[in-house]
């Protein structure tokens, strides 16, 4: 067997679609195409994970009450975040839009196994937090191909695990990863909000790089 080639214009585009993939909040509330949330969780599952112990777990919520009771949640969650900060910075994190989950057409929820049979243990004996890490790549591979089919993802980071377990029902065993919202952006722009805002731009890149 060959493997495949990548071309110029390939690796240009992957660049592209490297640098365009978004924190997205503001979304359209039509739906996804018929069958898209199927092929986009299919891809995220060809994501690595170690002793190819495949431990993501996705949940897509459906029912109204769920999601409602998810949106008040991350709000209270919201505002309790808010109290730590003070004057300008607090002013300017309440102006920030943090999550598009009343427009977003698709909710997922990510969890991540933490002993699944799958892979038998290999990789994950002295790390076993490999497995969330492996669940996060699963996240970043559906970021890009969402990306790819002009799906934007947000990540809502401001909640509390065991609230999100209960009120999706879900194994008490699973390990909360993230909760996403998939949509068709409302609007493109190619500067993430945050730095837009002024909230924080993107670091030069050498400063994360060491040599010892």
């Amino acid at each position: 067997m060959t493997a495949p080639y990548f071309s110029a214009a390939f690796r240009a585009q992957l660049d592209e679609l490297l640098i365009w993939r978004r924190d997205v909040r503001h979304f359209e509330t039509r739906p996804l195409d018929a069958g898209l949330i199927d092929t986009l969780l299919d891809r995220a599952s060809a994501a690595p994970s170690v002793g190819n112990s495949q431990p993501w777990r996705f949940v897509r919520v459906i029912s109204p009450e769920r999601r409602t009771a998810i949106v008040a949640h991350v709000e209270a969650e919201n505002f309790r975040a808010s109290e730590r900060y003070h004057d300008a910075t607090r002013t300017a994190y309440e102006a920030l839009k943090l999550h598009g989950l009343r427009e977003a057409p698709e909710h997922v929820a990510v969890f991540c196994d933490p002993d699944p049979e799958e892979g038998k243990g290999l990789g994950r004996q002295t790390m076993p937090e490999t497995l969330a890490y492996s669940t996060v790549c699963a996240v970043h591979t559906l970021w890009l191909a969402a990306r790819a089919h002009g799906v934007g993802i947000g990540w809502v980071s401001i909640l509390d695990p065991a609230v999100l377990t209960e009120i999706l029902n879900v194994p008490a065993q699973w390990t909360f990863i993230g909760y996403l919202c998939l949509g068709y952006p409302a609007v493109v722009r190619d500067v993430p909000e945050l730095e837009r805002s002024g909230w924080q731009a993107r670091i030069d890149a050498t400063q994360t790089r060491f040599i010892r």
